[in-house]
């Protein structure tokens, strides 16, 4: 069986914006169209990463102004970028590893997707879903520390 990759499970499409867009225009755009990530291109070319959470970090530095600071100034230059046929299992796990909350399909140098971490439980609900799941040998009575519930040690 081949191994799942990212191209079955990414947002096809993404919304882009530019480097030189106000940060009250990325606002919009993910407000309007309900996401948290927005691949930022500059002359057809992926030079950064804007999400929600660092738009309402820079947001919160006194003086700063989203009408007139531009995106370039809240983008996380050089985001993970993979191949559609990057392995699902790798990219899901290099995310976790990095604590990154998406990933930039890109093919032969275009944006053509987004992998984001809602794709990602998409991903794992249809894989179990289609392999059935297999009950835990000795499942836990208590959640584990810092999980809701119970506090972390």
């Amino acid at each position: 069986m081949r191994k799942p990759t990212v191209q079955a499970f990414m947002t096809i499409g993404p919304v882009v914006i530019a480097p030189e867009r106000t940060l009250a225009d990325a606002h919009r755009l993910m407000r309007e169209r309900g996401i948290r990530h927005l691949p930022v291109v500059d002359a057809g070319a992926l030079v950064g990463v804007v999400s929600q959470r660092d738009l309402y970090l820079l947001e919160t530095l006194r003086g700063v102004d989203p009408e007139q600071e531009r995106v370039r100034e809240a983008m996380t230059p050089e985001p993970f970028a993979v191949p559609p046929d990057a392995s699902l299992d790798e990219v899901a796990e290099h995310m976790a590893e990095h604590r990154l909350g998406s990933a930039m399909v890109v093919d032969r140098g275009v944006v053509i997707g987004l992998f984001t971490t809602v794709d990602a439980l998409r991903a794992l609900a249809a894989l179990v879903r289609r392999r059935g799941a297999r009950p835990a040998r000795n499942p836990p009575r208590e959640p584990p520390a810092g999980v809701a519930g119970r506090p972390g040690r």
